[in-house]
Parts: C-alpha cells; structure tokens; sequence
C-alpha cells in the first residue's frame, strides 16, 4: 500500500486553559502566605498596580464565584482596557497627611523617666531586644576558646561541633571519618570528642543513647555510684523501653523493687541534653475566614487584614492614548491587573461560600464541640454551592476557619463515618477525640489495651475495629497500652 500525503478535516472538542484560567485556578489553592507573596510579586512586575490603604480586593460574598477548570463557566472576557479602568478603581490616594504633626508627636528617643505615665520603666530590656537566641554552636564554640586547648585540639573541636545534628549528637558521624578528614589519629580525636561531651549541656555530640546517659551518670561533679543503674544503662535500655522490668530483675539478680528505684534516676536523666537550642520559634495560623455567633445565628466573615489591597493605578490613564506601543504595553497590563483583581475577588467569594456550606452542614459542632462532628465529603459540598469538588478541595487546602471551638483547617471538617448503633453515623475526628478521652482518664498501672478501648466504644455504640483503633492512636502519637504503662 503506497503512503501519500492529502488534506484532511475533523472536528473535535477538547478544554483549553488560558493562561489567565490556569492563574485563576492557582490562585484557589494558594495559602494565605502564599498569596501575599504572589501579590507582591506582581506589584514589583506590573505598574498599573498598586497598593490601596482603603478598600481591599474582596467582593461581594455572595457573588457567584465558580471556576471555569472544574465544570464551571469561564468568566467573561474584559472589555476594552478604556472602558474598565473606572470599573475596577478601589480607592484614591490621598497625598495630604501631615507628616510633621506625626514627627512631632511621635519620637523614637526613650521618654522622661519624670514624665507621666511611667516613662522608662514601659521599656523592654535592652536582652529582650536581642534579635536571635544562642545556638547550640556558638555556645560550644565559646566554651571552647575559653577553655585550655591547644591549638590542634581546639580546630577538632570546632570541626565535631560544627557537624553536629539538629538534636546535638554526632549522629551518623564516625571518629575514623573525623581523623581521616583532618589527617590525625583516631585516638587524638576521641579524647578531645570526650572533652567536648562534658561541655555545657553534658553528654552533648554523643553517638547513641547508651553513650548519652552513660556520660551523664559518670559526670566527674556528680556521679551515680549505683551498680544496678549503670548496669541496666550500659545492657539492659531495650528492657526498660519495653517495660520489661521482670527481665531486668532477673538478669541483674536484684529485688524489682530495687529496678524499680533504679529507674527512677535513670528517668531523671536527659535523653536529648541539647533541647534547649533546637525549639524552634513558632509559627502562628493567620484564619482566612472568621465565624463569630451573635445570638443563636453564626455570622461568616472574611479576614482581610494582611494581605495586600490592590488597585488600579491612576498615573498611566493619560500615557494610554500617547502613542501605540505605549498603549499596547499599559493595555496588556491592564487587563494582567484587572484579571488578577477579578481572581483575588472570586477566590475569597469562594472561600466564604464553601465556609457557609460547612458550616450548614456541620452547625451542631460550632455549637457543642468535635464530639458531634459529622461525617462529610467533598461531594456534599460541592453539590451544595453548586460547584465542582476539586474546585473544593482547593479551596478547603492550607485555608484556616476562626471558630468558637478554636482554629481549624477546612481540611478538618471532612471525614468519613463510623457508624453507630440505631442507624447514625460519627465523623472519624469524633472517634479519635473519644479514644483520647478513654486514654486519658485510664489507669495508668493498667493501662487499656486496643481491644479494651474497642468494647468501651461498643458500649458507646461505636462499632469499631481493633486495628482502626490501633491506627487511630498512633495518629495521636499514644503509645502502645505495654508502653503507657506506670508501676510507680
């Protein structure tokens, strides 16, 4: 059969996303920290942007505001860039403040200690102000230049120090690869490791936990002299992980009572000596939505405070009729800055809207707490608002609800149900809130194992499985009924 080559015609259909569609759809699932540096992006790229101090870019909550990606309709295409530009002015800028009155009035110098008011004493302290705490490494290092080392001593200590890992031990870090990377003995390197581990917070740079606690109860200032606690430190830690003091009693030769005491100043110990210095500072959830109750009815709200409010700056509207690059340049970011406006609006009309589906669905928990929460899924949402799910689903991804119960992600209120005795269902979270609860007010000498919690439920009328009981705990972090318990 030849090959030849003619002109055919076919028609076909297939979804295509501009480019303004696709930052439309981005701009859904963007956290809020994520939009505030988007916005600022695009304030430094386009200058028809600018940055309001009066009204933000947030519409009408209950505008429609669907997403052409997910099933949705397309917003309508702009208009012409002449037309729009008084459409989607947000606010005038004011250029008669009084500067001086604010100089005058404000001063960055201390105020008169005679003056009312208190004066200096409001002030912080000149330590508050400090702009970073001390690290694991500066403190070490200055331990270091203050003690007796040599000089060679002093550059192998520098060098475990600055290799040292987030929880100060050596970690995967060997002696042999020490010596070899600074061309000396491995004996060298040991002794000044040993130096370096009776340094403020002892037993710091160590390789294992044995060695941790080992350095601690041989410390030169205060030693444990107990045979029977650096007995169970130096072989028997698997046991006292397991609880297994039986075991200990037996190997050791030795009363449980005594086992008993001498875990007790093991417990006293510090496993992670370096803890201290590796907090980390908190990071602190920003709501993007609030729901506050007034009366018996919950009121949504949206939260505009810290993200940038734009508009359309006025400066360009008279180089636009100038000439015709000029105008095709301010056109073409005209309609970038109307476009991203218009998307900033839909996304938080969005939000509030599923926020209000939420909050229909889930009213009894606002109201009594996570112990009656429903079950939920995308698909109720979604055919509530009339929307597409994974149009929900970005939207309720890295997005924060203010309640009255505490700050949740949106994420949060969608679970799947275990059902109940009489035909209802709970919601997943309700579950494991009730197993923390059980976990919490048990015994601690006899602790509840998976299968007790199980029948506690089912006397609840929580028909529950042991392993999704077991799978629930380790999503609290509780230990296993073996590791929680307490014998003194």
């Amino acid at each position: 059969m030849a090959l030849q080559m003619r002109p055919d015609l076919r028609m076909s259909q297939q979804l295509v996303m501009t480019p303004q569609l696709q930052q439309a759809i981005k701009l859904l699932q963007l956290s809020r920290l994520e939009l505030t540096d988007l916005v600022r992006d695009e304030l430094l790229e386009n200058p028809l942007l600018e940055e309001s101090q009066e009204l933000g870019t947030g519409g009408d909550e209950g505008g429609d505001a669907q997403s052409g990606a997910d099933g949705e309709r397309e917003a309508a295409p702009e208009p012409a860039a002449e037309a729009k530009v008084e459409e989607v002015k947000v606010g005038e800028v004011t250029d008669d403040f009084d500067w001086k009155s604010v100089l005058e009035n404000n001063t960055y110098l201390p105020p008169d200690p005679g003056a009312a008011g208190g004066g200096g004493d409001e002030l912080p302290s000149l330590e508050a102000t400090h702009s970073a705490p001390e690290t694991l490494e500066e403190h070490l290092l200055w331990q270091v230049r203050m003690s007796n080392y040599s000089e060679r001593d002093e550059e192998i200590a520098e060098y475990i120090i600055r290799n040292l890992g987030n929880d100060g031990s050596l970690g995967d870090t060997t002696v042999t690869q020490i010596a070899r990377r600074l061309e000396t003995s491995t004996l060298k390197v040991e002794r000044v490791l040993r130096k370096v581990q009776l340094l403020d917070p002892v037993a710091v740079s160590s390789r294992n936990l044995a060695e941790c606690l080992w350095i601690q109860a041989n410390h030169p200032e205060h030693p444990i002299e107990d045979p029977l606690v650096l007995g169970i430190i130096a072989k028997h830690l698997h046991n006292l992980e397991n609880r297994g003091y039986q075991a200990i009693s037996r190997d050791m030769g030795e009363p449980l009572e005594e086992v008993y005491e001498a875990t007790k100043v093991i417990m006293g110990l510090d496993p992670r000596p370096a803890r201290d210095y590796t907090s980390e500072s908190s990071q602190y959830v920003v709501p993007d939505v609030y729901i506050h109750k007034i009366g018996e009815e919950f009121v949504v709200t949206l939260n505009d405070d810290g993200l940038p409010k734009l508009r359309i700056s006025n400066y360009y509207r008279s180089a636009i009729h100038s000439d015709a690059k000029a105008k095709e340049y301010i056109s073409e970011r005209l309609r970038s800055a109307q476009w991203l406006i218009r998307s900033i609006q839909q996304r938080q009309r969005t939000i509030v809207k599923v926020t209000k589906s939420i909050l229909k669905f889930q009213r009894e928990f606002f109201e009594k707490g996570v112990q009656f929460l429903r079950p939920l899924i995308l698909k109720d949402v979604a055919e509530d608002i009339s929307m597409h799910e994974s149009t929900v689903s970005r939207v309720t991804t890295n997005k924060y609800v203010h309640t009255p119960q505490g700050i949740f992600e949106l994420k949060y209120f969608f679970n799947t149900g275990i059902s109940r005795r009489g035909g209802d269902e709970l919601a997943s979270e309700a579950v494991k809130t009730k197993i923390k609860i059980l976990i919490d007010n048990e015994n601690p000498a006899k602790p509840y194992s998976d299968q007790k919690i199980v029948e506690l439920l089912r006397q609840e009328g929580i028909d529950i499985a042991r392993r999704t009981v077991a799978k629930y705990r380790e999503q609290l972090n509780v230990l296993s009924s073996s590791k929680r318990r307490r014998l003194f």
